[in-house]
């Protein structure tokens, strides 16, 4: 079996934003355009083909990152060629969430695709959540392409959002459109490259008109595509040499060094339009394939072998070794669990097996799908480069490699943050009991930012996530799909505890019962763990993760070698529950570096529990602290409810760090403890009259002042 398309006329990119931007409406022109679906869906209608979940159609945003298979003919081809297979190109395209409690979607999209278009809201250009997806696509390395959207609404400005892109994200931006007219007179866009202007008629904006550019737009259009020029001649010596000796590079020149200097990030091209009023996508389409990489433009994928822990590496091709990342799982009321995957190397057919190197296991690969949004189009081969889904595997998880058994590589893991808020849940009838446990394993298999936990004390079921609206996702879900009915408490903070000094402590465990004894005797340091840098090197007998260290440093071999790891397990344990509040610790470095041991008596549990004791008692006297999530938070009001509203932002104990106007209204950014922030949004309206709007995301954990800290132990521990 062959591959349709070859790898270069492939492109695997997302489409990014901030809430509310209108990346799911563009979404949707992208299927209509592309020939996908016969009619648009539209978000405020509740019948778009991406969000296909029914929370997402009630609230009328995107919870889960859909992937979808399309096929485009660029408009400059010809009307005769645009039918031929030979002219068109395959998007593999994921439309991902923009709100910051579903965040996880777009970082481990980004992971496995090759570009991005990130869309920005022509009225409010960048917001929070366009920072942090800008942020994961640069840890990524994906090359992007602008569209600054909603250029038909009230208070759009193109050069606003333009300029709001260069401050607040990248001095690469540059422009690429420049539109012709805004808000109601917004008609079409010009295209600095060609020169030419670009209106949208017909059925749903379907034909892309070229004409000369307006009269009032021609001296800006020169200036500006002098300054797009200027950007693109500074990627190549000889072309740069011709540029000053006078010399006009051509069309197919400039486009070829502006592909290379996008694939190298390098510049970011700015486009524009409006997806609702359908203008501009087109040609936006016609960007992804002229800039935006295909497989075999981005860098080989690394790895390491399983075994040794050398370095391998594999190349875009169907010739070379199997290897693939799960990056997403999905339960799907009609087939069963979805794992998604991308197909780095080699390709894989159903009905053979599959070999999952993280876990060392073998599955058999029963059914792969292709998926257009809800739809599945079952296929029998996957080939490099290309975005599949597997029907039924049991053992993979998020971020598990899939490779040739001969030739096993592990790709890096997704790194996912850490959970902010919790609740405590518990099944309303004992038949809800035995359900819950199953719904809650599948949500948490499916998203790596939910997390559960039991309560030692209470013996209560706790599950954690990045926001209120994720928890209250997660409920609804397992209502819908699980039928599981659960009663829910109040949101409580995720607070951390760790260590602002340094302690030695050195214990023996001994316990003598009659016949076998217990002897574990060990003497550890800790001190605060310096900021996690995994490009760092670090000694080879040290273990650092984020949040850990466990350094063996122990000479001569009095503790025999067998029982370190029974020691840094003692400690992992002690650290699960704080000796202030019992609170999860983390940013510690433990240092084992003395002991001794008996030859009858010592055991891995005498050990265990030494060092979970020893570590106990260090902390106390290491300066614990309490550790509390601090967010971002961004709020946009009317000028005259300002005061009001930096007064209260200062009331709970938040810092404001900007004030800017954006068009009539103006524009708070502050960093607030999310403890303070449970039910902003209601108090924000009623401070605002209704006209108030927040966005809030986690930023940092800071230490918790001395006041509060004493309220939240007295809390947790009941003031004992």
């Amino acid at each position: 079996m062959q591959r349709d398309y070859p790898l270069e006329r492939v492109r695997n990119f997302g489409i990014i934003a901030h809430i509310d931007a209108g990346k799911t409406t563009t979404s949707e022109r992208v299927l209509f355009y592309t020939g996908s679906q016969h009619k648009i869906g539209e978000v405020h209608e509740g019948d778009t083909t991406t969000d296909w979940m029914e929370q997402e159609r009630e609230r009328g945003i995107t919870i889960t990152a859909a992937a979808i298979t399309c096929f485009w003919s660029p408009t400059y081809v010809s009307d005769e060629d645009r039918a031929k297979k030979d002219k068109k190109y395959r998007f593999n395209i994921i439309d991902t969430p923009g709100h910051i409690d579903f965040t996880v979607e777009v970082k481990r999209s980004l992971r496995v695709l090759d570009g991005a278009v990130v869309v920005f809201d022509g009225v409010a250009g960048v917001e929070p959540q366009s920072e942090t997806n800008w942020r994961y696509a640069e840890e990524a390395s994906v090359p992007r392409i602008c569209f600054i959207n909603k250029l038909d609404r009230t208070g759009a400005s193109f050069e606003r959002s333009y300029k709001s892109i260069l401050d607040r994200l990248s001095k690469k931006a540059v422009r690429f459109q420049i539109p012709i007219g805004e808000e109601d007179k917004h008609e079409g866009v010009v295209d600095l490259l060609k020169m030419r202007a670009y209106y949208f008629e017909g059925e749903m904006g379907n034909k892309v008109i070229e004409k000369e550019i307006p009269d009032n737009l021609v001296e800006d259009a020169k200036k500006y595509r002098s300054e797009l020029v200027e950007r693109i001649v500074e990627n190549d010596e000889r072309m740069m040499n011709d540029y000053l000796e006078g010399k006009e590079a051509s069309q197919e020149d400039l486009k070829k060094v502006l592909r290379k200097a996008v694939i190298e990030n390098k510049i970011f091209p700015v486009m524009t339009g409006s997806a609702l009023k359908n203008k501009g996508v087109q040609l936006v389409l016609d960007a992804v394939v002229d800039y935006l990489p295909s497989p075999l433009d981005i860098p080989p994928v690394k790895g390491t072998h399983p075994d040794t822990g050398e370095e391998v590496i594999r190349h875009a091709s169907d010739e070379e070794p199997f290897s693939a990342l799960a990056f997403k799982l999905q339960a799907d009321p009609f087939v069963g669990q979805l794992t998604f995957f991308r197909v780095y190397s080699g390709t894989i057919e159903s009905g053979t097996y599959i070999y999952n190197s993280t876990t060392g296991t073998r599955e058999r690969l029963g059914r792969i799908v292709r998926l257009q949004a809800d739809k599945r189009e079952e296929v029998k081969k996957v080939f490099a480069g290309e975005i599949a889904a597997a029907v039924g595997l049991k053992d993979a998880k998020t971020s598990h490699t899939f490779s040739d058994e001969n030739n096993p590589i592990l790709l890096d893991q997704i790194k996912f943050p850490e959970p902010v808020i919790s609740l405590r849940i518990e099944p309303k009838t004992k038949a809800d009991q035995e359900k819950m446990g199953l719904a809650l394993k599948r949500l948490s298999d499916e998203d790596p930012t939910f997390k559960i936990k039991s309560d030692q004390e209470t013996g209560e079921t706790v599950i954690m996530g990045m926001g209120e609206l994720h928890l209250e996702i997660i409920v609804d879900r397992m209502k819908r799909e699980f039928g599981v009915e659960a009663n829910v408490g109040k949101p409580q903070v995720a607070y951390k505890e760790t260590i602002m000094g340094e302690a030695e402590v050195e214990n023996k465990y001994i316990k003598q019962t009659g016949g076998k004894g217990q002897y574990g005797h060990v003497k550890i340091k800790i001190k605060p763990l310096p900021q996690y840098d995994p490009e760092e090197k670090i000694p080879k007998n040290a273990h650092r993760e984020p949040g850990f260290e466990f350094i063996d440093a122990i000479k001569g071999g009095v503790i025999p070698q067998e029982f370190i790891p029974a020691v840094e397990k003692g400690i992992r344990e002690a650290m699960d529950r704080g000796i202030l509040a019992g609170y999860k610790m983390v940013d510690i470095s433990a240092e084992l570096n003395y002991g001794s041991y008996h030859d009858v008596d010592s055991s891995e549990i005498a050990y265990k529990i030494a060092a979970s004791q020893a570590f106990q008692e260090a902390a106390r006297r290491a300066k614990p602290v309490i550790l509390e999530p601090i967010m971002k938070v961004e709020v946009v009001v009317p000028e005259k409810f300002m005061g009001d509203i930096t007064g209260n932002l200062s009331g709970k104990r938040g810092q404001i760090e900007a004030m800017e106007d954006r068009g009539e209204l103006k524009v708070v950014r502050a960093k607030v403890p999310l403890s303070e922030m449970f039910g902003y949004v209601t108090i924000l309206r009623s401070m605002t009259e209704g006209r108030g709007s927040s966005t809030m995301e986690f930023d940092h954990y800071a230490v918790v002042p001395t006041n509060v800290a004493t309220t939240i132990i007295e809390a947790r521990t009941g003031g004992k």
